[in-house]
């Protein structure tokens, strides 16, 4: 049974990486962990993600181009003022500008960087550097 199904896709993403692997499969799919993914594919750590219907949950397929060296859940989800991430950034990023906290706002998924330009807050989801 799973309790954080964030939580297992961005393991099985990080354990892919490690083992050097080009692609990998993340199950169950769901709209939350699609916006990561896309989120993620716009920032530059995964080539591109496909939805493959299997008649049940369904499933991602996310070619990885070997540029995470760390990802996972933040939990229990945070909620963070825009005032207050850099304190967040030095808990989870190992530098400055280096890698992006997954939030999730009142404007969708979004990256601590577009937060900070739009100075909203919102919950801490995910890190990924």
């Amino acid at each position: 049974m799973q309790h954080d199904p964030l939580a297992d896709a961005m393991s099985s993403i990080k354990n892919a990486e490690m083992k050097g692997k080009r692609k990998c499969i993340v199950k169950p799919a769901s709209k939350l962990i699609g916006n990561v993914l896309s989120l993620m594919k716009e920032e530059g750590y995964i080539k591109s993600f496909e939805f493959v219907d299997d008649h049940k949950a369904g499933y991602f397929e996310v070619e990885l181009k070997g540029a995470i060296n760390d990802c996972g859940a933040i939990k229990p989800r945070y909620p963070v003022k825009s005032k207050d991430m850099g304190k967040w950034e030095s808990r989870y990023l190992p530098a400055r500008d280096f890698g992006i906290l997954i939030l999730t706002t009142n404007q969708g998924v979004i990256s601590n960087k577009k937060a900070k330009e739009l100075g909203i807050g919102g919950k801490l989801l995910a890190f990924v550097y």
